[in-house]
């Protein structure tokens, strides 16, 4: 997933972010409101908020962006822990509220479920001919003659490239939001970065696994 990680504290922000990103997502620390406000292009998949920032309250701009119509998964970080603390954050349109200090695996594990809940249920495994894709274990494997599923390992990179298919199936993935969606502020200067996660993809995956829709972009294919 890529995410934006709004959080003042430079020890907290720092480590949730080496953490997510070590767990495969791709992480945009703000530390104020503007630095958010100024960073988000829409195509996060989930915003990570804390409450007290220096220029203002996170539970504010939640608020705000839900009267805009934006629905995107949102968990509100805060040390905040009275019950009306609680309401006031989800009232404002949070999906789940995480009090600190909390251990960075339940946020992911809570991510998962936003994420799950947001998708309309969408089925624990997604096959693709011979390639099964697990997004919330993380996981692909591909399926032998004999019926056996044989692990595939990817790098952060690469299965990010294939979550972000993965979870538009059907759907013709733009070349410019697939490099906004995976490598987000911190693109390669090189202009081929995306082919290369593409080509690694189709090299253990399958060649036609990752379909390129010349002129539009590319969409998840069959293994």
């Amino acid at each position: 997933m890529r995410l934006m990680l709004l959080e003042d504290d430079a020890t907290l922000g720092e480590g949730l972010r080496d953490f997510l990103q070590a767990e495969g997502h791709h992480v945009d620390w703000s530390r104020t409101l503007h630095e958010a406000r100024t960073w988000d292009d829409g195509a996060y998949d989930a915003l990570l908020v804390d409450w007290q920032l220096p220029d203002g309250s996170g539970v504010d701009w939640v608020k705000a962006l839900r009267r805009q119509g934006d629905v995107r998964p949102i968990v509100v970080l805060t040390a905040r822990d009275l019950l009306a603390d609680r309401l006031q954050g989800l009232d404002a349109g949070a999906d789940d509220y995480l009090v600190k200090p909390f251990e960075p695996e339940e946020l992911v594990a809570r991510l998962h479920a936003i994420r799950r809940r947001a998708g309309g249920g969408m089925a624990p495994q997604q096959v693709f001919g011979k390639l099964v894709v697990d997004v919330s274990a993380k996981a692909a494997s591909l399926r032998s003659a004999d019926g056996q599923l044989d692990s595939v390992t990817l790098t952060a990179r690469e299965w990010a490239v294939l979550e972000a298919l993965v979870t538009r199936a059907g759907r013709i993935v733009p070349k410019s939001d697939l490099e906004s969606l995976v490598l987000g502020s911190a693109i390669d200067v090189a202009s081929n970065t995306l082919e290369v996660h593409v080509a690694n993809l189709r090299r253990k995956l399958g060649r036609h696994v990752v379909e390129t829709v010349r002129g539009m972009g590319y969409k998840m294919g069959q293994a």
